[in-house]
């Protein structure tokens, strides 16, 4: 399969939530996740990287291997020697091993679609994609909100709607490295630096668990 989107849109996580519930209905025989990209798969010289590819694809037998940034493979500014033989090699291990092996191939939509049509070997073994649209962002807040919860934090109806605003702003301005769930993650943990500063500036101030656990619009970065 094809999984095509921005950075953050939940391909890593879907892909392995692939390989548990196909381990379940009896598809694959274990059902791990193997992760791995360009600099897993291509080697230094010739010969290598052939070896390097049957190592990964080893590891992910009876499971899914997951190729992020797949489309590295095939640059398209020049013709990658490397890349060419890692993917001669892993269409031979595919249909040697295709009764008990899921490959997933992942990337930003355009340069995904340029991967695919790039051998047609790809073509026809990867005919089924999976677009991943960017979050919104009433999502984008639920996702903040989801992580402070998690991390035993609660925001202040003033500063959820500090957050809401901010990832409205963000979404109307994203191009193609908008961050998805990783720009709310990274949102949230600048957050909990600004709640810790001004926790920290308190110096005299009586402190409680309320008060260490409470998120202000202030905490909220600009």
């Amino acid at each position: 399969m094809v999984f095509a989107g921005n950075p953050g849109t939940g391909k890593t996580t879907i892909a392995r939530l692939v390989a548990r519930i196909y381990k379940e209905i009896g598809i694959l025989s274990n059902g791990q996740l193997i992760e791995s990209d360009r600099s897993g798969l291509v080697g230094g010289y010739l010969g290598q990287t052939a070896l390097r590819v049957q190592e990964v694809v080893r590891s992910a037998i009876g499971g899914v291997l997951f190729i992020d940034e797949a489309y590295a493979l095939t640059p398209a500014d020049a013709r990658d020697t490397f890349g060419d033989e890692a993917i001669s090699t892993l269409i031979k291990l595919m249909e040697d091993h295709r009764n008990d092996i899921v490959v997933i191939v992942a990337g930003y939509t355009e340069p995904m679609q340029r991967f695919i049509s790039s051998n047609p070997g790809l073509a026809s073994r990867f005919s089924r994609t999976l677009n991943f649209e960017d979050y919104l962002p009433g999502e984008l807040t639920e996702i903040y909100v989801r992580l402070a919860s998690q991390h035993d934090y609660r925001l202040t109806g003033e500063a959820v709607s500090s957050v809401a605003e901010l990832f409205r702003e963000l979404y109307e301005k994203r191009d193609a490295t908008f961050g998805n769930a990783r720009l709310a993650r990274n949102l949230f943990e600048k957050t909990v630096n600004n709640h810790a500063n001004r926790i920290g500036a308190s110096v005299g101030d009586e402190l409680n668990a309320d008060t260490l656990t409470t998120i202000l619009v202030e905490d909220i970065p600009v």
